[in-house]
């Protein structure tokens, strides 16, 4: 399929669906919507199943890693081996994602988008969770010219739907995004200012943890990769292939898969955030799928939650990606689904409701 057909057949999550769930979360034996938000997420995904006995007990969650040529610029505190690195740790189950995944009863796939490094599966602990779809080792330098083509760019996003479809067509029934790759916080900042129309100064955030020095060099890296390149911010491909990256262009695929096939997606944090934009920006109909995880403290993430109106699970001052802050509110969206599958109405408890 082409891009033009795949967001042409994602359509509105049906709202009659979610008035039926909004009926029966009236009716359950508790004071009216004493839940908050638990009420809210149930109800969505009721409205995306089409149910009004939602499911979300199969996870998976799919770290896209790619590196990036402007960390020659010395946007991060550290070097761009630390992104096969952090690959090789995630496919032996040592890093955060895999704490918290097996926390939530979540797969964790990790895909080769371009990251530098040629990967074996084969020769790899935990090579077997590890899925090769290496467009380049790594992206050209944003603050010089262009990261990728516009084929690349497409090639990205269509790698990434196909892998969330595989999922899905193994009974995946909740997906989270995930990300690595050294420096990306500078393109997700640039893709952030772009689409959100936000000043840089707003949207550059400490990425790894650069100090004040490395704060300047980044801030100045963004601005000049915008002006050298011009993205224009009403074509989310042109912006994607300008000052965007392989892994971003996965998310956003992964996305368009979720609304096309109806299933429930959650994304991470900041460069999660930016895939979202780019797949919002392509169809906007993508919110009515899609759950924030968390808001990380990246300074732009939440002007990009805010931008495409919605509100965050979970704010706990997370900043590490890899997926972490969407896999952990996976288990805050199963309690949602457990109170509103388990407990009973007032008829069924033989409770008098409110007079």
């Amino acid at each position: 399929m082409k891009l033009e057909e795949i967001t042409n057949k994602i359509q509105p999550v049906e709202e009659l669906w979610i008035q039926k769930a909004r009926e029966r979360t009236a009716q359950l034996v508790m004071p009216a919507r004493a839940l908050g938000r638990l009420h809210e997420i149930s109800e969505r995904l009721c409205g995306i199943q089409k149910t009004l006995k939602p499911s979300v007990n199969r996870k998976a969650i799919l770290i896209m890693a790619g590196d990036h040529g402007v960390a020659d610029e010395g946007v991060s505190a550290y070097p761009q081996e630390v992104t096969e690195a952090m690959v090789r740790t995630f496919l032996k189950g040592g890093a955060g994602i895999n704490a918290i995944s097996r926390h939530v009863g979540a797969q964790v796939w990790v895909v080769d988008m371009g990251i530098i490094p040629e990967l074996d599966p084969g020769s790899i602990d935990g090579g077997n969770r590890l899925l090769l779809r290496k467009i380049a080792p790594g992206t050209a330098n944003l603050s010089k010219g262009p990261a990728m083509t516009i084929k690349d760019a497409e090639t990205s996003i269509f790698a990434g739907f196909q892998l969330a479809t595989d999922l899905f067509d193994q009974g995946i029934e909740l997906l989270g995004t995930g990300d690595m790759g050294i420096a990306n916080t500078t393109p997700s900042a640039a893709i952030g200012s772009v689409i959100t129309g936000i000043d840089p100064r707003d949207m550059v955030g400490r990425g790894t943890g650069v100090d004040d020095k490395g704060y300047t060099i980044k801030l100045e890296t963004v601005k000049r990769g915008i002006r050298i390149n011009q993205p224009n911010a009403l074509d989310a491909l042109d912006v994607l292939a300008k000052v965007g990256g392989y892994e971003i262009g996965g998310i956003a695929g992964c996305i368009l898969a979720a609304a096309f096939h109806r299933r429930p997606v959650v994304i991470d944090g900041f460069i999660s955030t930016a895939g979202a934009l780019i797949a919002y920006s392509l169809c906007p109909q993508i919110r009515d799928y899609m759950f924030s995880g968390h808001c990380s403290e990246e300074a732009g993430h939440r002007n990009m939650l805010t931008y495409m109106g919605i509100e965050p699970i979970l704010d706990l001052g997370m900043r590490l990606g890899e997926g972490t802050g969407g896999a952990l509110s996976m288990s805050i969206m199963e309690g949602a689904v457990r109170v509103f599958n388990e407990v009973l109405t007032f008829d069924e408890a033989g409770v008098a409701g409110k007079e």
